[in-house]
């Protein structure tokens, strides 16, 4: 089995190279910051032009899928960057069209949530929560603003993108969020791969991938750079949005001055 290690992601190779497994491994909680979406990018950049490959199934090391991004880079002077980056990612694995597949255990929040909506199918494990609670914090999620609609329908997604509430993997899966529950979301993932894509033309099947996205996608790419900009230029210039970061990273309650 041919791997690739970076400092928070490792690839394995599977089946002959039909299949990737993509794995986050970046500490407790695995915090998506500039270091996770930089290698992200990395291995996802290398791995998914091969001829063979016919899936990608992102999973994770540890008990929680992801916490969500880092907060301490969403503070004014580092989002300008980060968020850019972040969106890149959403852009490439898009443009690399080839079915992708995400398992999820424990917390899947925020920044986290927006990565395992990118992928075609949610695998979680029954005790998997999953929400969108940037809200909580005084700004939005514009990965998760401009896909929830498109995955869940409009009301459905405007219910978790404005209370910022968690949903088990039960109501997740009602929701349309989450494709099957499983007690290894991971392994559910390879066996549906390999029955349902390895067989597959692996060439066809980014066809179809790209067929299949294409509903949604060009529209959501045009969205998320609307979304970009309004967070970086509008949201950020409120008084709001950094006092719920600061809050945050200085753990006590937000006093909103609702400007």
């Amino acid at each position: 089995m041919e791997t690739i290690t970076t400092e928070t992601v490792r690839a394995e190779t599977l089946d002959g190279g039909r299949i990737q497994r993509v794995v986050l491994d970046a500490g407790k909680g695995n915090v998506i910051g500039m270091r996770v979406i930089r290698d992200l990018r990395d291995v996802l950049g290398r791995v998914s032009g091969a001829r063979q490959l016919c899936a990608i199934v992102l999973d994770h090391a540890g008990d929680h899928f992801s916490f969500g991004a880092s907060v301490d880079e969403h503070v004014p002077g580092q989002v300008e960057e980060m968020l850019p980056r972040f969106h890149a990612l959403a852009r490439e694995v898009l443009a690399a069209r080839v079915p992708a597949l995400c398992a999820v255990r424990g917390m899947c929040l925020g920044g986290g949530l927006e990565v395992a909506l990118l992928a075609d199918r949610v695998f979680a494990a029954p005790g998997a929560k999953l929400g969108q609670p940037e809200l909580l914090l005084g700004v939005f999620a514009p990965i998760g603003s401009a896909l929830l609609p498109r995955r869940i329908g409009s009301f459905a997604a405007a219910d978790l993108l404005l209370s910022g509430r968690v949903v088990g993997a039960e109501e997740a899966r009602a929701l349309g969020l989450v494709g099957e529950i499983a007690a290894d979301p991971g392994a559910a993932a390879l066996a549906w791969a390999r029955q349902h894509l390895a067989p597959k033309s692996a060439s066809s099947l980014r066809y179809a991938a790209a067929a299949a996205r294409l509903a949604w996608s060009e529209a959501f790419l045009a969205d998320l750079a609307r979304l970009e900009e309004t967070y970086l230029t509008d949201l950020m210039a409120t008084h709001d949005a950094r006092e719920g970061i600061a809050a945050f990273l200085e753990k006590r309650k937000p006093s909103w001055t609702d400007a």
